[in-house]
């Protein structure tokens, strides 16, 4: 077992932060009617992906009857079809679907995580447990040697992104990178950030993120990971 898998073990197991462990169990014994004959994970969700990925994706948290109930993050809810559509057309997916665990989805170059494990209630963790939470990003950052670009969803998934970057003992440009939807900057190193606003359905369904919007975010992903790493990139912000 390598590094990574063991990490994830690591994740799965976690019982750190007794509001998020409450709230998760707590849903996944209470279920839904809509998915009341299933079996709920009900337990932390470990990133997923290809381990030698190019690509990171950083959300902020498993839905609560997304993939707190599948076991897989942005899995099983229309977060999880946004995110994966959009993935699919850039070709870091190998399907546009993601509903449950063994549904055959496989990423190319691209491993997803979160800058929160369990379900947290009305999506909105705590300071305190961001800050439990945030050694796993960090040793996530450690172990995929590979990663280039860095794609961040929601602005605190961005802060919990940056200051995980900081503790895995990287440093930032002298003017800090801040949030606005399509923003780009370009970490020491050679790591280009990318943020994004949420696909949630508060952004999607109320036309604050468009599909149109979500997928330039992807492509510019995929076009910064086709420069040389040598050519010389912007470090400077740009929206879209």
């Amino acid at each position: 077992m390598d590094a990574l898998q063991i990490l994830q073990g690591e994740v799965v197991a976690c019982r750190k932060c007794p509001r998020l462990v409450a709230n998760r169990e707590r849903v996944a014994r209470e279920k839904v009617r809509r998915y009341r004959d299933e079996e709920y994970w009900g337990k932390p969700i470990p990133g997923f992906g290809d381990p030698d990925a190019r690509l990171l994706i950083v959300g902020l948290a498993p839905a609560a009857h997304g993939g707190n109930r599948t076991g897989r993050i942005f899995t099983g809810d229309r977060s999880g079809d946004f995110l994966t559509r959009a993935l699919h057309r850039a070709g870091f997916a190998n399907q546009p679907w993601s509903r449950h665990r063994r549904d055959g989805l496989g990423l190319r170059d691209c491993y997803i995580t979160a800058a929160i494990r369990c379900a947290p209630p009305e999506n909105t963790p705590t300071r305190e447990e961001l800050l439990a939470c945030r050694p796993y990003l960090v040793e996530e950052l450690r172990l995929l040697r590979r990663v280039r670009v860095v794609v961040v969803l929601g602005r605190i998934a961005f802060e919990a992104f940056l200051r995980a970057w900081v503790q895995a003992g990287r440093s930032l440009p002298s003017r800090r990178p801040g949030f606005a939807h399509g923003a780009m900057a370009e970490l020491p190193g050679g790591m280009m950030l990318v943020a994004s606003y949420h696909p949630s359905q508060q952004n999607t369904q109320t036309g604050r993120l468009t599909p149109a919007m979500f997928q330039r975010i992807f492509a510019r992903a995929r076009r910064a990971l086709s420069a040389p790493a040598n050519r010389p990139r912007s470090s400077g912000s740009q929206k879209g």
